[in-house]
């Protein structure tokens, strides 16, 4: 399991593009037959993807968590971005459709994901930060995600976003986690855009074909850089830092969030006009 120590806002302006990729860049940790970690200091955060195909895959912790087993100090958000699978916690199997998420509470010794089908695998995204306290274990449909329209096709950012885990849904003790998909004819996502120093925030990109691209726009509002990101690649964004983009065409993220508050509306706007 790589481990990524973020810049500050300091180091950020002398940065050049392969050290800003180095530092908030994750690449695709989407390889089939296999179970892929990364953890980020930031918030204490792990992103990884499992990708089961003929064998089920068991979630291994690691010898930097100091843990008996990954869940034991952590919850879990699993969001299934491929085929049909299953997430097994203990005794209990979950059926995971596409875009259905799982949230795992503290304190599940065995983990386990398969695919229903090796030629159509699943992808099991994760995303877990540290937990204070077990909160139950529960599988959120797409059809039940408490879809929100928001954007417009004349500002080009027309979007369906959906929320998993979050106050009104699947309850987490710091994990906030969901979808957001573009229409067709929209690229630019969090436009306005925003930052919230009370938590960090991670975004996955997905449904990109091999030849798009995201433009992935990060930094203070008056000293914005770019990310060049293709399909599965993860950014992740400090308190201190905007999180918005356009792509090459229309696409879907994940986003993620960790930190010391779960009201989904606490951001403290960045007004377009100011952008550098």
């Amino acid at each position: 399991m790589k481990t990524y120590l973020l810049a500050d806002p300091v180091r950020y302006l002398r940065m050049t593009t392969s050290e800003l990729r180095d530092a908030f860049l994750i690449g695709s940790l989407c390889q089939p037959g296999s179970v892929q970690l990364a953890y980020v200091d930031l918030d204490r955060a792990i992103v990884g993807m499992a990708t089961p195909t003929v064998q089920p895959l068991v979630l291994p912790t690691d010898g930097a968590l100091k843990s008996d087993y990954f869940t034991e100090r952590r919850e879990l958000g699993v969001l299934n971005i491929g085929g049909r699978g299953r997430t097994t916690v203990g005794d209990d199997t979950y059926a995971l459709d596409n875009l259905d998420c799982l949230y795992i509470g503290r304190g599940s010794p065995k983990i386990v994901f398969t695919s229903e089908s090796a030629h159509s695998p699943a992808i099991f995204y994760l995303l877990s930060y540290p937990a204070h306290t077990t909160f139950q274990t529960t599988l959120v449909q797409k059809g039940r995600a408490n879809p929100t329209e928001l954007g417009s096709a004349e500002t080009s950012n027309k979007r369906t976003i959906y929320k998993y885990v979050f106050l009104d849904g699947a309850k987490s003790c710091q994990l906030v986690m969901g979808v957001t998909h573009l229409h067709p004819g929209s690229v630019w996502n969090t436009m306005p855009p925003h930052t919230h120093m009370r938590r960090s925030e991670i975004y996955m990109y997905f449904n990109l074909a091999p030849e798009a691209r995201v433009f992935h726009l990060m930094g203070p509002g008056e000293e914005t850089r770019h990310i060049v990101m293709q399909n599965y690649d993860v950014a992740v964004s400090p308190g201190w830092s905007i999180h918005a983009g356009a792509g090459t065409c229309a696409y879907s993220f994940c986003w993620g969030m960790g930190g010391e508050n779960q009201d989904y509306a606490d951001m403290d706007p960045v007004p377009i006009v100011g952008l550098q």
